[in-house]
């Protein structure tokens, strides 16, 4: 496999995401982290806090780049010429909606294929909405993400609670 993206919305990075791009990185020569501008999903980072943490994240990776994308994947694919897309499945759950998405993408954009990765077993059931929800509780996230997100995390928490400002919308869906 010469290029593929992992694509997500990293709100916020969490250790699971960088064990994907762990095990997806032995198999291709080049990944993209795709760093989605738009979401349907309540974010708490703006895509350039976002991007930043991911960075920060991987960056003891030499072969990762990281790269905002909108619109369309199979188009951002084709626009950086990658043929793989990977997605993580971490239950029988995800898998049904991340075979609709592969199949769909396939009808888009069939020379991209799709590669499904299980997560590390302790990464699971760990997702980003998860670990949002338990650091606005109150609980103790800091073995879901690294120091540098545990903090940015707590900061945009105290940010919130100070302006009493509920997590905001992507302004555009998609």
């Amino acid at each position: 496999m010469k290029k593929a993206i992992y694509p997500g919305t990293f709100d916020p990075i969490t250790l699971g995401h960088i064990d994907m791009v762990q095990r997806a990185v032995k198999g291709c020569e080049h990944l993209i982290v795709g760093v989605a501008r738009s979401t349907p999903k309540n974010v708490w980072f703006s895509v350039e806090e976002r991007v930043e943490l991911v960075k920060d994240a991987l960056k003891h990776l030499v072969n990762v780049e990281v790269q905002v994308f909108e619109g369309l994947l199979v188009e951002f694919a084709r626009k950086v010429d990658a043929g793989f897309l990977i997605r993580g499945v971490r239950a029988f759950s995800d898998f049904e909606y991340e075979l609709q998405m592969a199949l769909m993408n396939r009808k888009l954009a069939p020379e991209i294929e799709t590669m499904f990765l299980m997560p590390a077993e302790e990464y699971s059931y760990v997702s980003s909405s998860r670990v949002r929800e338990i650091c606005a509780l109150g609980g103790d996230i800091a073995r879901y993400v690294t120091p540098t997100t545990l903090e940015a995390l707590q900061s945009k928490l105290i940010s919130h609670q100070h302006t009493k400002d509920t997590p905001r919308r992507s302004a555009a869906g998609g």
